[in-house]
């Protein structure tokens, strides 16, 4: 069987917490789901091809030029609940050119399994992790199509949506993302300092309960050390990665799993550069010492609020004293800080968040994040307001029965203009303070980076709006991008 899998661009959504600006600076990250799904199809004994069309800036016509070279019998994208009617269209226009069933996958599929294929151009949809589905799914596929076999698999069958029960899965059994044909040396994010830059996520879910976030309460399923440590020996032998950012959502949970990792990468004299997420009360000054070592530069935190009692409101488990020794610590460890923070929350006022941004600057962070608080599909808050109000806003922009708009955030007396207001405001306050913005201009190590950053903050300056706003020519920053994209431009073979 061959498989291609297709990673479209996507623009600023009205609906998304971040900034347009902090969304076009945010960075190119590989689509690391996708490239699991190649490495799953490509150990089953398939073929793939992987295609990731944002970072390479195709249109859909030259993707389907690509893709009918290869000649797939299915092709497979990643359905987000965010950027749902984005893919969509690129499902429509792929499908026009190159007429093969079509296969989804991603976070929406947990909350809106049959909702996701209701529509035509979609058939099948893989409702959890695709370790056991899709290899199950392609010996179908191919042969009896006994589809009701498959677990954790939703289709169409004689006019009906059909779905089968997913069942759990070992994180440590999945093989290396298969990063072969990805742009390795055009990825980077915001911070990033080294070439080539790479993400890699070594444990799913998190057990604590923030009622923001659409992982809350869910089970903690890792990677071994000896998994995590053999793909960034790949990275580093096979791509040429100097610079890696562990997207876990809670990185130092296990305390002894990532003592080990990081005495292994020095052990085994690894040289990179590490970025991760952590919580302030899942760090001490020997872990974050060790961190340091083995080349931690960077470590992001869930800061969120100023105000002990918003932080109990959003069941954040923490204190400002846990945070301010946490930063401090870092800090003392040589570990840049990024911390997180919310605007809009409830009972959320102008001047609340002025004060959560004085917090910010007093805690001598290194970066900052203000993100508007939304109800994000699947978590606490999403379906407190379900319960509550009886109308699913998600489940409706799925189906494409409402037009993309800003949501409401009945928590707060704030509107939504108001909330974008002062969240760029949060951002400058910030940013724009003499002493941090030479500080930041002594830590800059590349020409690159000074351009990023410094664009950044222009963007930030003079052409972030002050309301949410569509804009159609949204594209994600790219470095360089005549000089880096050129290699990767050449005409697909003629079609036969």
């Amino acid at each position: 069987m061959r498989l291609a899998l297709i990673f479209p661009p996507f623009r600023y959504k009205l609906h998304e917490e971040n900034l347009a600006k902090v969304q076009r600076f945010f960075g190119l990250f590989p689509p690391l789901s996708m490239a699991w799904v190649a490495a799953i199809a490509e150990r089953a004994g398939h073929e793939t091809l992987l295609i990731d069309a944002r970072t390479l800036e195709l249109d859909i016509a030259e993707t389907a030029r690509r893709v009918n070279a290869f000649r797939p019998d299915l092709i497979g994208y990643m359905m987000t609940t965010y950027m749902f009617g984005e893919t969509r269209e690129w499902i429509r226009g792929i499908r026009a050119r190159v007429d093969v069933p079509v296969i989804v996958g991603g976070f929406n599929l947990r909350v809106y399994p049959k909702e996701s294929i209701a529509h035509p151009e979609i058939d099948f949809g893989v409702v959890e992790q695709a370790l056991e589905t899709l290899p199950l799914f392609l010996t179908e596929f191919a042969g009896a199509r006994r589809y009701e076999t498959v677990p954790g698999l939703v289709w169409k069958e004689g006019g009906e949506i059909r779905m089968t029960e997913s069942r759990p899965v070992r994180f440590d059994d999945f093989p290396h993302p298969l990063r072969r044909d990805l742009p390795n040396d055009l990825y980077a994010e915001f911070p990033t300092e080294q070439k080539n830059f790479t993400v890699m996520v070594t444990s799913l879910g998190c057990p604590c309960g923030c009622t923001f976030c659409e992982v809350s309460h869910t089970p903690y399923n890792a990677r071994s050390p000896e998994k995590v440590l053999a793909e960034m020996e790949e990275c580093r032998r096979e791509y040429r990665v100097r610079e890696i950012d562990l997207f876990d959502y809670n990185f130092t949970f296990d305390r002894r799993r990532t003592t080990t990792i990081c005495e292994e990468m020095l052990r085994r004299d690894l040289r990179l550069q590490w970025a991760c997420r952590s919580r302030v009360d899942a760090v001490d000054r020997p872990l974050l010492k060790l961190m340091s070592e083995s080349g931690c530069r960077r470590i992001y935190y869930g800061i969120e609020s100023d105000s002990p009692d918003k932080l109990s409101e959003m069941h954040k488990g923490i204190t400002l004293t846990q945070v301010e020794d946490a930063i401090r610590a870092t800090r003392e460890a040589g570990i840049k800080t990024l911390g997180f923070f919310l605007t809009g929350v409830a009972g959320e006022t102008a001047e609340t968040i002025k004060r959560t941004v004085h917090y910010a600057t007093r805690l001598n962070l290194d970066y900052a994040q203000f993100s508007k608080l939304t109800a994000k599909p699947g978590s606490p808050m999403w379906q407190d307001m379900l319960a509550r109000t009886g109308d699913d806003y998600w489940r409706k922009y799925i189906l494409g029965q409402v037009e993309e708009r800003e949501l409401e955030r009945p928590w707060t007396a704030l509107t939504n203009d108001e909330i974008n207001r002062l969240t760029k405001l949060a951002y400058l306050r910030f940013y724009v303070r003499p002493g941090f913005l030479w500080r930041s201009l002594l830590g800059i190590r590349t020409w690159t980076e000074f351009k990023r950053k410094t664009r950044a903050l222009f963007s930030m300056i003079f052409a972030q709006s002050k309301r949410a706003v569509l804009d159609t020519r949204f594209k994600a920053y790219q470095e360089n991008p005549h000089r880096r994209l050129r290699k990767y431009v050449k005409p697909a073979p003629a079609d036969n």
